[in-house]
């Protein structure tokens, strides 16, 4: 039994609706629904009876309904109370993250980490992997989520290996006006490295990680990629790729809401790569940076059970 199903329950009981509940939760109606089911299957009865779309509580679910008010007001408490004890009332947290997890599943994480931690403030540092591993040197953030491995390993970094996400090959997702042959989109089940040889390409600025990746995979198939304009960031490259000036190599969590956008898979092996979550050896992080640390953790296990996490990402260990 945990506290999370506690309060899915308490939702749903208080507002008679499992889709108000999941929204009033801040969360997907299928995993509320879907962690209900797990908390009535280990409690061996149903807690709410669903007749003719009517949601109210079974005579196990009236039983169980104060207890768990009790239970989620007593966790409050101790969390308060524990919170006030580690220091953890006020302070801040500075984190680095990568444009493409800015963009992604990150938001969701600092939103938990807020709801638990208010007095805590956030401030996120967006950038390529050199850049952030530059500022924890230096002392500019407590904690980064970096793409590993480092071109040249930091023995003064701690790096702990979260996600991994794949690469696709990124083209507009209708056909555009243009001279004939000059289409852009791919419409083909998955593509190789090969087939972007002296195809115009929409490349990232010097520095980023995706740009040394991809030229990195383009060598390897023995052609230098051509570019057809460079130098953007994630936001600016996806708007230039759905303009129809070339296409680009992009993470696939980077696609959620952009339906202009079509993502298509390399060809096995195709390309993934490693997102870590880093720290300096030589400092211990903050007990803000901790316990955001926790956070995410604890935001990430339950997204990979939940089915949850953004397509073509995975969790690398719990």
């Amino acid at each position: 039994m945990q506290l999370q199903q506690l309060a899915y329950f308490v939702a749903v009981a208080e507002t008679r609706h499992f889709t108000q509940a999941a929204e009033s939760m801040r969360v997907a109606q299928p995993s509320l629904s879907k962690q209900i089911k797990a908390l009535e299957t280990e409690l061996g009865a149903p807690l709410f009876s669903r007749a003719r779309g009517n949601v109210t509580l079974t005579p196990a679910g009236e039983a169980l309904l104060p207890l768990a008010r009790r239970m989620l007001a007593d966790a409050d408490t101790a969390r308060q109370e524990v919170a006030e004890l580690a220091g953890l009332r006020r302070g801040r947290v500075r984190l680095g993250a990568t444009p493409s997890l800015c963009a992604g599943l990150l938001a969701d994480a600092l939103a938990r980490f807020h709801r638990d931690y208010p007095g805590i403030r956030l401030h996120v540092e967006e950038g390529g992997s050199r850049d952030l591993v530059r500022a924890l040197a230096r002392g500019q953030i407590d904690l980064s989520l970096i793409i590993t491995p480092l071109q040249h390993d930091d023995p003064s970094l701690v790096t702990e290996e979260i996600l991994r996400e794949n690469l696709v090959v990124v083209s507009p997702s209708h056909r555009r006006a243009g001279p004939p042959g000059d289409d852009m989109a791919i419409r083909r089940p998955y593509v190789r490295i090969e087939d972007l040889r002296g195809r115009p390409m929409v490349m990232f600025r010097r520095g980023y990680d995706l740009r040394e990746a991809t030229l990195a995979a383009c060598r390897q198939a023995g052609f230098e990629p051509r570019f057809a304009v460079e130098g953007g960031e994630m936001d600016a490259v996806l708007r230039f790729v759905e303009a129809g000036l070339g296409v680009a190599v992009v993470p696939s969590m980077v696609l959620d809401g952009r339906p202009g956008l079509t993502g298509t898979p390399l060809a096995p092996p195709g390309l993934s790569r490693t997102i870590a979550l880093a720290n300096r050896k030589d400092v211990e992080p903050t007990r803000a940076a901790q316990a955001f640390r926790a956070t995410l953790r604890t935001f990430l296990v339950e997204a990979a059970h939940e089915g949850t996490l953004p397509q073509g990402v995975e969790l690398i260990a719990e």
